[in-house]
């Protein structure tokens, strides 16, 4: 049986909505775990025709390692920007269009979402068609070498884990 049987269109949100509300709420209650089951179970519901085709995850496992390489550069770039930021240089700030290879939505999503956590670097637009990510980097030398670095670091696992 799936949890669609069960009245849950999305069920990892479900999950998700309950353990975040937990956390949130002053303590586990009875109080906290019936208001979280309630807006776990309720939102879903009423969102599910806003919602596209589930995601198809075929190597979930394989979130671990891009986590880890997305906190290493995270950290690796904000002492970056500091540093920058501390320096008399300017830097070179540019918009570059990085073309995409995926196609999922969800995973679109999740790259612009990395760019975007990543200092330095924002994701400002996808194209209609869904092939370009337009990022504004603070510092860049080589376009290409930006492009070469999503690629590998990003795109790549995320092609691993959607496809």
């Amino acid at each position: 049986m799936t949890a669609e049987r069960f009245g849950l269109p999305q069920p990892w949100l479900t999950f998700a909505l309950f353990v975040v509300w937990q956390f949130l709420s002053d303590g586990v209650t009875g109080a906290s775990v019936v208001m979280g089951l309630i807006l776990a179970i309720g939102i879903p519901l009423i969102t599910h025709r806003f919602w596209p085709e589930n995601p198809r995850i075929c190597r979930p496992w394989a979130l671990i390692p891009l986590l880890l390489v997305v906190l290493y550069d995270i950290v690796v770039a904000s002492v970056s920007v500091t540093i920058l930021i501390l320096s008399p240089r300017q830097p070179r700030s540019a918009f570059v269009a990085y073309p995409l290879t995926l196609k999922d939505p969800l995973a679109i999503t999740l790259l612009a979402s990395t760019v975007s956590l990543t200092p330095g670097t924002v994701s400002a637009d996808v194209n209609d068609e869904g092939t370009l990510l337009l990022i504004h980097a603070l510092d860049v030398d080589d376009d290409a070498e930006l492009i070469r670095s999503i690629e590998q670091r990003y795109e790549k696992p995320l092609l691993e884990i959607f496809q």
